[in-house]
């Protein structure tokens, strides 16, 4: 019923709202304010562990932090991260992967990238795991893309995401996060291919918006190793809470803004 909701509000035109969330008190929270899916992401590998990227992040990480979510919104749709090194390889060893998400709580997997993980994502929703794809900037491979860049800038490399996305979408997922690529690639995929896109750094046009909870309340500062000052917080962000009296409004004006397509603006698009 979760993922039927979600493409009945897509089919009607409304937007999607997609936050991160990591434990059951903001899992209520969101709940409670409207947002339509919560993505447990490695992400939490940045934002809770204070690592440089989501490279340490284990199953175990995620198995622990999607029971956590799912006890506080057990009426909204659960996305899980696959971590690095659980499903590229060997695609029993990501069904098996997927299926302890799966009974953590979570209604969906997402995993990272095109190219062979086409067939990986073939492979399990044909085992009845939903999947949810994520192509443009890929933060497993950000030591092979050179750091943080944007994706799909050149005809070549924008062609390339493209035939990830319709091959993707063939292969039956239900959901595409569009990461850092330009709007007008974001508009085209999201025009061109069957499943929803969740955009971040990726214009208004998808059908969905998706930010890091952190992000959102303007409290991430970059690694723990590192200066608060040193960070330069990343176009695509927004800090809902300097504009809120509260965190549950911030995450409300969020869900608003999203819905109204006021956010992202063209400041926080590539």
């Amino acid at each position: 019923m979760r993922l039927t909701a979600i493409k009945s509000k897509v089919d009607a035109g409304e937007k999607i709202a997609m936050l991160t969330c990591y434990d059951a008190t903001f899992a209520k929270l969101m709940e409670r304010a409207g947002v339509d899916a919560l993505l447990v992401g490695d992400s939490l590998g940045m934002v809770l562990q204070g690592e440089e990227n989501t490279l340490n992040v284990s199953m175990h990480h995620m198995t622990y932090h999607t029971k956590s979510v799912a006890a506080g919104a057990p009426d909204t749709l659960i996305v899980a991260d696959m971590p690095l090194g659980s499903y590229e390889h060997d695609h029993e060893a990501a069904y098996k992967n997927a299926i302890w998400l799966i009974k953590s709580g979570a209604h969906m997997v997402k995993l990272e990238g095109g190219g062979e993980r086409v067939a990986t994502a073939r492979y399990l929703v044909e085992r009845g795991v939903p999947v949810c794809a994520h192509l443009g900037f890929t933060p497993q491979s950000v030591n092979q893309l050179g750091g943080y860049k944007i994706q799909g800038k050149t005809t070549e490399s924008a062609q390339t995401i493209i035939q990830d996305a319709m091959a993707m979408a063939d292969a039956g997922v239900s959901l595409m996060v569009l990461e850092m690529v330009p709007a007008s690639l974001a508009k085209h995929i999201t025009e061109t291919v069957s499943a929803p896109t969740i955009g971040i750094g990726a214009g208004v046009d998808c059908s969905g918006q998706v930010l890091v909870l952190q992000d959102l309340l303007g409290i991430y500062s970059g690694p723990a190793s590192k200066a608060p000052e040193d960070f330069k917080t990343p176009r695509f962000v927004r800090n809902f809470l300097k504009e809120s009296h509260s965190i549950q409004q911030a995450v409300a004006s969020y869900v608003r803004a999203v819905k109204e397509e006021t956010f992202p603006a063209a400041e926080h698009s590539y």
